[in-house]
């Protein structure tokens, strides 16, 4: 099967981690080159630069991984979906008790199904969770393996334009609809690698602002880089690219993130509890906008 998404790669241009699922780690480095400059490495999904998700960072922490988010942008959960086979008899998330069920795990859309089984009066030991990363859960999709997918775009796009594929429930209402820039604390401890930071997040969110009123462009940059069709790239942008407005990382954001590791407490898949408010650096918040418009998430069973 021909993959059109995203493999995992190593941008050698800044510092910060960006992914938007699951498999995520937190690292740094950097090199003078004899005249005084300063690199700075990203880890990133190939195309992506739109940070980890509002969950990734979440078991990371849970796991003692040495994280700070310093950027946060709120968008719509739109591109957040549990998909269903275009055949399939599904019709309300309800339906989803006893399915099989495909998810990265840990990842954005792993909340997302946990909320949304919520939402529906459901807990996660109703279905059969299926943990596979995005390119093995679209082949067992397509091939009729599962009964659904939980997944962010653009692999919603990619399913909606294929045909192959419609949505039963979004994130839209259930998750806050968060993602974040992650540095490690080492990095910022350094004040030239710190400042360094700065510099990269202020054109970050430039490029992320751009992005809203030059949505053709950038599918097309977007599309030649990964591989995309156009029309699957396009159809992300307009549903979640061109939505992320940057916001501060503040204490609603950490509250709404606490809700998230306390759900997945609960659940077991976090060994203990996990104090976010440790693994946030607020110093590049600026005059940016309160996170307050961001829905608060729901608690999981």
């Amino acid at each position: 099967m021909r993959r059109h998404l995203v493999p995992t790669a190593l941008l050698p241009v800044v510092l910060l981690l960006g992914a938007c699922g699951g498999n995520s780690a937190a690292g740094a480095g950097s090199d003078v080159d004899g005249k005084g400059s300063l690199t700075l490495d990203v880890g990133d999904q190939k195309g992506g630069i739109g940070g980890v998700g509002n969950t990734p960072p979440v078991f990371a922490a849970g796991a003692g991984s040495r994280i700070k988010v310093v950027a946060a942008w709120h968008g719509t959960s739109d591109g957040d979906a549990v998909l269903v086979p275009d055949g399939s008899k599904l019709t309300d998330p309800r339906q989803l008790r006893g399915k099989s069920v495909a998810v990265a795990q840990g990842s954005s859309a792993h909340y997302q199904l946990v909320a949304s089984l919520k939402a529906a009066g459901l807990g996660i030991g109703d279905v059969k969770v299926k943990y596979l990363q995005p390119a093995d859960a679209l082949a067992a999709f397509t091939a009729g393996k599962v009964d659904a997918w939980a997944v962010w775009d653009p692999y919603t796009s990619q399913v909606l334009r294929s045909g192959r594929g419609r949505i039963l429930t979004t994130g839209k209402g259930v998750t806050n609809g968060l993602s974040f820039q992650v540095a490690s604390p080492s990095a910022l401890a350094d004040p030239r690698k710190a400042a360094a930071v700065k510099d990269y997040l202020a054109r970050l969110r430039r490029a992320t602002a751009w992005v809203y009123g030059h949505q053709k462009e950038w599918a097309e940059v977007w599309a030649k880089d990964t591989g995309l069709p156009y029309e699957v790239a396009l159809a992300s942008v307009r549903r979640t690219n061109a939505s992320r407005v940057a916001v501060a990382v503040d204490r609603p954001l950490v509250a709404s993130e606490q809700q998230i590791a306390d759900a997945f407490t609960a659940l077991r898949l976090i060994p203990g509890k996990v104090d976010f408010a440790r693994f946030v650096d607020t110093r590049y918040n600026g005059d940016l906008p309160a996170s307050t418009s961001a829905p608060r998430a729901v608690r999981g069973s």
